[in-house]
């Protein structure tokens, strides 16, 4: 299901999904297999529509934005078949994940092959500044990985600690796929700027609804397991503010459930995190770093490709999947 804030660059969108495809031609059979599953899989691809509406928005008229929208894809969707290796996940976007159909390793090697493919297509594209920030992004994306394990299973994560990892694990890509998306423009540095800080904002809101999600969604809408991240021992916001603001008897229950990763008290789970605030904390914070990234498009000239970028962040903060 596509939405109107894809429609400014419908055209466009559609040049990416053919270059997708085209990419990932291969002489050997499992990669073709599995990339054409992932390609089946769908997803909304909000961050390669970020390049081609940051793109356009600055009045880029050439043709590489369509690559560079591939390459944030390429990228986006390697760190997703790694992410599931770690996290052991079975499910995603409604169906089984690489590994829980084909197994580890060759959800791993073809990670490995869509990564090294996007970095082929950096080169092709020849601007040192887009490579600049794309590998200083997938540096920094590969730091939050590591920092994120850090925190599993640890009932005394902070705040702090929580905003860290998705800045780098997840805001990173959305702020590299704005930013990079401008310098292929020659955009002056106030723009870049802008859309450089409007890409983080979206990210971090974007990760903070998801972490919401998982504590009151339900599994058909979201496409994977609701209370994945409590089994998977990851703590997140609400779990953090749920500790931060509970009495003794919920900071124990919380605390014993971190430890422990199971998800057989999980309506119990959501009940505290309710009562302690820290699903309102949470989206409390999503809707600053909505108004953050709003601000960040005042900046820029109006036009068509700015109003769906505003439509793009409403749409991730008050989304149900």
């Amino acid at each position: 299901m596509m939405y109107p804030f894809y429609d400014v660059v419908a055209e466009d969108f559609a040049a990416v999904d053919k270059l997708v495809k085209d990419s990932l031609s291969s002489n050997v059979p499992l990669v073709e297999e599995i990339s054409g599953y992932l390609i089946e899989a769908g997803g909304k691809r909000l961050r390669p529509l970020l390049v081609l509406l940051c793109a356009k928005a600055c009045g880029y008229e050439g043709k590489e934005h369509i690559k560079l929208a591939a390459i944030i894809e390429f990228l986006h969707t390697a760190m997703l078949l790694h992410d599931d290796v770690v996290d052991e996940s079975i499910l995603r976007r409604g169906r089984k994940t690489v590994n829980a159909a084909w197994g580890n390793p060759a959800s791993v090697l073809v990670g490995d092959f869509l990564h090294s493919r996007a970095f082929e297509m950096m080169v092709e594209i020849g601007d040192i500044r887009v490579m600049e920030i794309l590998s200083h992004a997938t540096n920094t994306i590969a730091e939050g990985e590591v920092q994120q394990l850090g925190n599993i299973r640890n009932p005394d994560t902070t705040e702090e600690s929580y905003i860290e990892v998705i800045s780098r694990k997840t805001a990173m890509l959305f702020q590299a796929a704005s930013h990079s998306a401008t310098v292929l423009a020659s955009a002056n540095k106030t723009i870049e700027a802008a859309l450089r800080d409007y890409g983080s904002h979206l990210g971090i809101s974007f990760q903070l609804v998801d972490d919401l999600l998982d504590y009151k969604g339900n599994t058909e809408n979201l496409g994977k397991n609701v209370g994945d991240d409590l089994a998977e021992g990851k703590v997140t916001l609400p779990l953090i503010i749920a500790m931060r603001n509970g009495n003794e008897q919920q900071q124990s229950f919380v605390r014993k459930a971190i430890l422990s990763g199971g998800v057989e008290n999980l309506e119990s789970i959501v009940e505290t995190v309710q009562a302690t605030g820290g699903l309102k904390y949470t989206e409390d914070y999503a809707q600053i770093e909505r108004n953050k990234a709003l601000q960040c498009l005042d900046k820029i000239d109006p036009s068509a490709y700015k109003e769906s970028m505003s439509s793009m962040i409403n749409f991730v903060v008050d989304r149900s999947h």
